[in-house]
């Protein structure tokens, strides 16, 4: 009785190891910038994470029914293995347990599911000499210059940010009055009432801190002096909007992030909002003609919403295509760049872990994301997983395109606010003509460059229209997925089908008006914003692949 597999792609990169290892290894399917989701997506944040393979000895996540002590852990060395950490986050732990043993851990009645781990890279977790060329303070300050903005009173007030990854927590720098807005929580967390909207994984927090985080104690516009003092994001005026679709161990099917693309299209302006920008820290390794791919379709529903999607390149290396949906043309595809913490560019270079893409679709350009430190989650899975990476109590060091795309979106934010009436196609082009071109990078691996808000914010806003060709969405959502499948008590989800078990109808799905409240059949119209969420549909009844969800408890 399998839980959910997670596969993941994170912007973390790779490593291939199992916990045992020095090295560690975690999973995170979907693509989070860190690099997680368990769909076949990849979070783009603390680095990639990939396969998933039960091999002779195979590395698992265990999740306990409440009050089981320690006897699952107990029956893991009965068996053979050996217990690696305490995940108290999401009542578990990780273990590495002969393969043929998996179904009497299973079987335990104290089990609630087990998962096989995947390897991830922890490049973007590891600690660094360079202990402070990562602090949102020189990357402000220095390396982007995003400060340019704030002392002309444009700090991305009014302007709202969509982060669809793995939660947001109430930690210190995203506790201000609004600060924090929850939308739908899309992810298995949501069928325990006690773990919706919070970020059990900790990537979602960390990203959400690069882009929009305060210090409630800092003034409302940052000088360059407070940042001694406080922390602040690029953007430490925009408000967020919470969509969780990644659950405690980063599992996540393609569908749910589709699914979060659309429901912050269809809600981008309620409650006051004013969702501008969405960034999307994950993505799959699924190859088809992004003009047939479903989650192509979504981000470019999306950008004609005038809502500008920010997507991480990738952690699979220099060599690597950009992920789904980073090589589609309409967004912005960002790669990572290790500033070295300084403005100018004669010692930028391109992390290894950096996807590039190809001559024909390669990153837009580039920001800071080597050994970013922003907000931790303290007890959550990567803190778990990477206690040297912590940066203090309240601090985290992550290294990915999770983090560059987190930056860019910030960016992004402030422009917007100095510019109310600018479209997602002005935005892109203003970036990519005011970026500062990297001496020691080729032009597929940097794309226009590392971005620079000093010189954007003096730029005129571009007359300018993309042309590409607009995708249908009419192909499979399996291809979509590529490698990575999510699996539910033994069954994996393949095929046309969503996490409800409903077939995925291309033809009409891409006819949704994106306005009606619907999708796949099922109804959004009486979602509550008021402690109500759409996580709180009940999913009893629905089949998926023969398996009832409702036979499951999601403790």
């Amino acid at each position: 009785m399998y839980a959910r597999q997670h596969r993941p792609q994170s912007h973390l990169g790779r490593t291939g190891r199992t916990p045992a290892d020095s090295t560690g290894r975690m999973t995170f399917t979907a693509a989070l910038a860190f690099a997680v989701l368990a769909v076949p997506i990849i979070f783009a944040g603390p680095g990639e994470a990939s396969g998933g393979t039960i091999a002779d000895d195979t590395a698992v996540i265990v999740r306990e029914l409440p009050g089981a002590g320690d006897a699952p852990e107990t029956l893991v060395q009965e068996l053979g293995g050996t217990v690696t950490a305490q995940l108290d986050i999401i009542n578990g732990f990780s273990a590495v347990i002969p393969a043929d043993a998996v179904s009497n851990l299973v079987a335990h009645p104290q089990v609630d599911s087990v998962t096989p781990d995947a390897s991830m890279l922890l490049s973007a977790w590891q600690t660094s000499d360079r202990s402070d060329e990562g602090a949102m303070q020189r990357i402000n300050a220095n390396v982007i210059q995003s400060t340019q903005y704030w002392k002309n009173g444009f700090t991305g007030a009014g302007v709202g940010v969509a982060i669809i990854d793995s939660g947001v927590a109430p930690v210190d720098g995203l506790t201000a009055p609004g600060k924090v807005v929850n939308g739908a929580d899309l992810s298995f967390d949501s069928q325990n009432v006690n773990l919706r909207y919070l970020d059990l994984y900790g990537h979602g927090t960390h990203l959400a801190g690069i882009i929009a985080g305060r210090d409630d104690a800092a003034p409302a516009t940052p000088k360059i002096r407070d940042l001694q003092t406080h922390y602040a994001g690029v953007a430490p005026g925009a408000q967020i909007l919470n969509v969780k679709v990644a659950d405690g161990t980063g599992t996540a099917d393609i569908s749910q992030v589709i699914a979060g693309i659309d429901w912050v299209v269809k809600h981008r302006n309620d409650q006051g909002m004013n969702i501008r920008v969405l960034n999307l820290a994950f993505g799959t390794d699924g190859i088809q003609d992004y003009v047939l791919d479903p989650l192509a379709y979504a981000v470019e529903m999306a950008w004609r919403n005038g809502i500008v999607v920010v997507v991480a390149a990738g952690n699979d290396g220099n060599s690597s295509p950009l992920r789904n949906p980073a090589y589609d043309p309409f967004v912005i595809a960002v790669g990572a760049d290790d500033a070295k913490g300084t403005y100018g560019t004669g010692d930028d270079t391109i992390p290894s872990f950096s996807n590039c893409g190809t001559a024909t679709r390669s990153v837009d350009l580039v920001a800071p994301g080597q050994s970013v430190i922003s907000l931790r989650v303290p007890g959550s899975y990567v803190d778990e997983f990477y206690p040297s990476a912590a940066v203090g109590d309240r601090f985290f060091r992550g290294t990915g395109t999770s983090q560059a795309a987190a930056v860019v979106s910030g960016a992004v934010a402030l422009i917007v606010d100095q510019r109310p009436g600018i479209t997602p196609d002005q935005v892109k082009t203003l970036l990519t003509s005011t970026a500062r071109t990297l001496r020691n990078a080729s032009d597929v691996c940097q794309g226009a460059g590392v971005i620079d808000l000093k010189a954007a914010y003096k730029a005129p806003t571009p007359d300018e229209v993309q042309t590409w060709e607009q995708s249908t969405g009419l192909g499979s959502l399996e291809t979509a997925r590529g490698s990575y499948h999510v699996v539910q008590d033994g069954v994996t989800l393949v095929g046309e089908q969503d996490i409800f078990g409903i077939d995925w109808d291309g033809v009409s799905w891409s006819g949704v008006s994106w306005s009606s409240g619907d999708w796949t059949g099922v109804s959004w119209s009486g979602v509550s914003w008021s402690g109500v969420s759409w996580s709180g549909v009940s999913w009893s009844g629905v089949s998926w692949s023969d398996d009832l969800w409702a036979s499951h408890e999601w403790h």
